[in-house]
C-alpha cells in the first residue's frame, strides 16, 4: 500500500471532523422531530440520538487512528530527488553540495559560491524559471564576514531578498535555514564567524517577524563532516541536511 503524504493525512483528518460535524447536525435535526412528534418518549429520543452519536464518530475516530499508525509504522521509501522534485534550494558554496554530490536533482539546486545577499538578482531570477512550490534559502556566512557583527544591516539585505522572492514567486512558501557553525581552525583564520549564533538569533526573529518558516539544523554540522577547511562540508553532511529540511517543510 503506497503511504499516503502528511498532507493527504491532514486534509483527511480535516474532512473526517467536518463529516462529523454534519452527522451531528442531522441526528439533532432527527432528533427534535423525533422529540416534537406526538406520544414520544423523550427519554428514549435522547438515548437514540447519544447512541447514533457515539457509533458513527467512534467508527471515524478508529479509521484516523488506523491511518495515523500505518502512516507512523511505514517508513518513506522516496529518495531526497523526489522529495524536493517541486522544491528549490537557493544558497551559496554549502548548498552547492547537494546537487554537487547529488542528493539533489541539479533543477532543486540554484547556488553559487561566495554570495552575497545584495547580488542575488539572478539566483532569483532562476528559481522564478523553476517555479517551486517551495523555497529553502540558505546565505549568510560571506555576509557575517562583510557585515562583522552589524546584525541589522545583515537582517535588513536578508530581508530584502525575502521580499524580492516573494514579489516575483507569490505562490511559493519560504524557509530560511540558519547559518551553519564552523571549526574552531576556521575561527582563528577568520573571527567574525564567532559571531555566527548572533546572526541566526537575528534570522530566527526575522522569519518569526514575517510568518516564513526557520529551519535550524546546526546541530547537525559534526566535526565529523567537515572539510578540511572547517567550513564546508563532506558528501556524508548533504543527505542528512536534506532529510532534516523535507521533515521540517514536511516534503
Amino acid at each position: 500500500m503506497k503511504k499516503l503524504s502528511r498532507k493527504k493525512k491532514r486534509l483527511l483528518i480535516i474532512c473526517s471532523i467536518l463529516l462529523i460535524l454534519v452527522i451531528c447536525i442531522v441526528l439533532i435535526v432527527r432528533g427534535v422531530r423525533y422529540l416534537t412528534a406526538s406520544g414520544a418518549d423523550t427519554q428514549e429520543g435522547i438515548e437514540y440520538i447519544r447512541a447514533a452519536e457515539s457509533e458513527d464518530i467512534a467508527t471515524i475516530e478508529q479509521k484516523i487512528a488506523q491511518l495515523e499508525s500505518t502512516d507512523s509504522d511505514e517508513e518513506d521509501s522516496r529518495s531526497s530527488k523526489e522529495k524536493f522534485a517541486s522544491s528549490v534550494v537557493m544558497g551559496d558554496a554549502v548548498a552547492e553540495g547537494l546537487a554537487e554530490y547529488d542528493v539533489l536533482n541539479a533543477s532543486s539546486v540554484v547556488s553559487k559560491n561566495g554570495v552575497h545577499l545584495d547580488e542575488l538578482d539572478d539566483q532569483v531570477a532562476q528559481a522564478k524559471e523553476l517555479d517551486p512550490q517551495i523555497i529553502f534559502l540558505s546565505y549568510g556566512m560571506s555576509d557575517v564576514i562583510e557585515t562583522d557583527g552589524d546584525t541589522g544591516q545583515f537582517r535588513s539585505e536578508y530581508e530584502a531578498l525575502v521580499r524580492k522572492i516573494e514579489e516575483e514567486i507569490p505562490d511559493a512558501h519560504i524557509f530560511v535555514n540558519a547559518i551553519f557553525p564552523v571549526s574552531d581552525q576556521a575561527l582563528e583564520e577568520e573571527p567574525a564567524l564567532e559571531k555566527i549564533p548572533d546572526y541566526n538569533e537575528v534570522l530566527h526573529t526575522m522569519c518569526a517577524d514575517m510568518q516564513i518558516g526557520f529551519i535550524d539544523s546546526t546541530d547537525l554540522a559534526q566535526a565529523r563532516y567537515y572539510e578540511e577547511d572547517g567550513i564546508h562540508f563532506t558528501a556524508g553532511f548533504y543527505p542528512v541536511w536534506a532529510d532534516r529540511m523535507a521533515e521540517v517543510a514536511a516534503l
